[in-house]
């Protein structure tokens, strides 16, 4: 289950990671805040093994999964609670695929909206996503406000000034890092 937006973008992102991709991007925009208008906006963009009109049709379902990513499972509800909650939230949703290319969805949030989830731990889901195993670079794009400060990070260059992403000091400092940006944001 999602309890907030942080979780529902890093849901998302993950399966752009596991798309066979070498690249993803993400964009996450936020004006206002909660109770005060504004919007939470984020977009994913793979360029992974991408979906035919017919596996974007069942992805959006929450009644059928693949069998593969998770054979256990039964249903696949990461794309249909993305939806459920974008909407009910006054916002919307986009998928745009194309196999064998790439994948890129959108979704965006009424802030005011009283149905809105809160958005959760920015800093700690971008650390989240940045130690996703697959994809060569991730490249993220955080944007506060109308014109406002934003800052970019990319795993490469992350992880070759942390020493890697695998060691507990080069996470403590990364998650300090992030903290900060997010304050200066």
């Amino acid at each position: 289950m999602h309890f907030t937006l942080a979780d529902l973008v890093t849901d998302i992102t993950q399966n752009g990671a596991e798309s066979g991709a070498a690249l993803v991007e993400l964009e996450v925009s936020q004006t206002g805040n909660s109770g005060g208008g504004g919007e939470f906006r984020f977009t994913v963009r793979d360029n992974g093994k991408g979906m035919s009109a017919d596996e974007i049709k069942r992805a959006v379902d929450p009644f059928v999964s693949d069998g593969i990513k998770h054979p256990h499972r039964k249903v696949g509800l990461g794309l249909p609670f993305l939806i459920q909650t974008a909407e009910q939230s006054g916002g919307g949703w986009d998928i745009k695929s194309e196999k064998g290319k790439g994948t890129t969805v959108s979704a965006w949030f009424d802030a005011g909206n009283v149905d809105m989830p809160p958005v959760g731990d920015i800093p700690g889901m971008f650390r989240s996503i940045l130690m996703f195993q697959g994809p060569r670079e991730i490249h993220i794009t955080r944007s506060r406000g109308t014109g406002g400060p934003s800052y970019e990070l990319r795993k490469t260059e992350i992880s070759e000034v942390l020493g890697g992403l695998e060691e507990t000091g080069s996470l403590v400092l990364l998650d300090k890092y992030l903290r900060s940006l997010e304050e200066d944001a």
